[in-house]
């Protein structure tokens, strides 16, 4: 069969992967010139099944109100006349009930440990390297408040099976040395053992090449604009290449793996996908002295910021502005950062040398990603993975190449299409042979 993949990110780019896996003739089409160069380019390099708490929990609408008008706030809704923003907004105040976040926590949870495990399969298949690390990730917590809150989910994450432990702050000094500086300042941690990081875009790059090898197409530089549908089905996708000439491009079925872009090619098919772009910062910079420098991959949790070492680079991300499809570097949040990276490791690396990237996460109101069939017969859908992209990317991408291929996916999680679940109950059709 042939497979029109939409999106050379992480996840067009794993979805490729696996549907050639299956057999399939593959084509994957993106805007840009080479793949992950968008919202996987610069991404925190967490495989976080700990990071499982969605950002809409019990205590997030107080923080919200808090954090309004602060140029550094975590996370920032910088409100608009846009409709699909407050509309994203109210169904975020939805999720925020104890019972939808655990509801929720269950769903990434199932998916971020199937897809970690996934990933290491397919290091030890195909030897990939991309500046791996398996010591774990150390969330450490500055507020005895914020601490005491994370007991419970924690424990909700270790009954499914993900191993988060509770720890002590002088425990958490003895895995990660480098936190030794704000020692006094820690209330407490959790550590997942399991949990890895790696550089994504890295990652990408070299998974592309295995596919080429495979006989997977990449159409880069070539910007989709409509996707056509008739009979009740994709008929065919159109777009422009770097020179501007019209392009048709045919298969039997596509898949929708376009980030925060996906709901705008969805929405004139009648799909509506509650994806709204989430503004994320990072910070990378060489490290300067490695003996201020940490090893184990962190989460603070009271800036809500991610730390990577990627080789002999510092890889610092996080936060979410809400702020349409703006893709501008704000100088503050920027500096913040920074700033921050000074408090905890002073001098661990060249500030001087700073690169600051920004990227738009497709965020959906309860952070579980949308994959499985559309209610558009051969239209496949892989989007809305939010801060957990990275995480979520191979068990993502091997189920979707599943569902396409008439198979049921591997992992208990609500696939629109399969089940009800994420972005309501569509009904399953039979995979065109």
């Amino acid at each position: 069969m042939k497979v029109i993949v939409l999106g050379a990110g992480l996840l067009g780019v794993t979805s490729a992967y696996f549907l050639r896996q299956q057999g399939h003739d593959v084509t994957v089409v993106d805007r840009q010139a080479a793949a992950a160069a968008e919202t996987s380019f610069a991404n925190g390099g967490q495989i976080s099944v700990s990071h499982a708490e969605p950002w809409a929990n019990p205590g997030a609408p107080l923080k919200l109100l808090k954090w309004l008008g602060q140029e550094d706030a975590p996370l920032l809704f910088r409100l608009r006349a846009d409709m699909r923003q407050w509309l994203w907004g109210l169904q975020f105040l939805r999720e925020c009930t104890p019972a939808r976040t655990r509801r929720n926590i269950r769903q990434i949870v199932s998916l971020g440990t199937y897809s970690r495990d996934t990933l290491q399969q397919l290091r030890r298949d195909i030897g990939i390297s991309y500046h791996e690390r398996t010591q774990g990730i150390l969330h450490f917590y500055t507020s005895e408040k914020e601490f005491a809150a994370a007991e419970a989910p924690a424990a909700q994450m270790r009954a499914l099976g993900c191993d988060r432990r509770v720890i002590s702050a002088d425990e958490a000094v003895r895995i990660e040395p480098a936190l030794r500086h704000v020692r006094a300042q820690l209330a407490g941690a959790t550590y997942t053992h399991e949990d890895e990081s790696g550089d994504a875009n890295l990652f990408a790059r070299e998974l592309v090449k295995r596919c080429e090898a495979d006989g997977v197409q990449f159409l880069m530089s070539h910007t989709v604009t409509a996707l056509r549908e008739a009979g009740g089905q994709i008929d065919h996708v159109e777009a422009t290449d770097s020179e501007g000439r019209f392009r048709k491009l045919t298969a039997d079925a596509y898949v929708l793996a376009m980030g925060s872009l996906s709901p705008l090619l969805a929405k004139p098919l009648g799909i509506e996908l509650p994806i709204y772009p989430a503004k994320g910062y990072s910070v990378t910079m060489p490290v300067k002295d490695a003996s201020m420098a940490h090893q184990v991959s962190l989460t603070d949790d009271e800036y809500k910021l991610v730390f990577s070492r990627l080789g002999d680079r510092l890889r610092i991300a996080g936060t979410a502005e809400l702020n349409g499809y703006d893709r501008d570097l704000n100088r503050v949040r920027c500096e913040a950062i920074v700033n921050r990276v000074e408090q905890l490791f002073p001098g661990a690396g060249d500030v001087a040398q700073a690169q600051f990237w920004t990227g738009l996460r497709p965020a959906t109101p309860s952070n579980v990603p949308i994959i499985g069939r559309s209610k558009v017969h051969n239209l496949f859908l892989n989007t809305g993975h939010g801060t957990l992209g990275w995480t979520h990317s191979c068990g993502s991408g091997k189920s979707i190449a599943r569902i396409v291929s008439g198979l049921q996916p591997e992992v208990d999680f609500a696939f629109v299409g399969q089940a009800a679940g994420a972005g309501g109950a569509w009904a399953p059709s039979p995979a065109r042979a």
